[in-house]
């Protein structure tokens, strides 16, 4: 079984939420349906970045450093091309 760090963007207002999952296909279904009241207000979002683990306690400790500040300058790096064309 893996494990999915993700990143979804808000079609809404361009935000990002960061999570884990070892189901993507559901977990982004759940979002856009508006199961998750974190993510709710900015529905719909689209999938634009993840990663696989074989270890959930290593996909949470990805998610838990992407969520803090040099998580999101990894991500300003690693999605720069990308986030210049939106």
């Amino acid at each position: 079984m893996f494990y999915y760090v993700y990143i979804l963007q808000s079609i809404k207002d361009k935000s990002f939420y960061i999570g884990y999952t070892s189901d993507l296909r559901k977990r982004l279904k759940k979002h856009n349906s508006g199961n998750n009241l974190a993510t709710k207000p900015y529905i719909p979002y689209k999938l634009i970045f993840y990663e696989a683990f074989q270890n959930r306690i290593d996909a949470k400790n990805r998610e838990e450093y992407l969520k803090g500040g040099y998580g999101r300058k990894t991500i300003k790096t690693l999605l720069s091309k990308f986030l210049n064309n939106t």
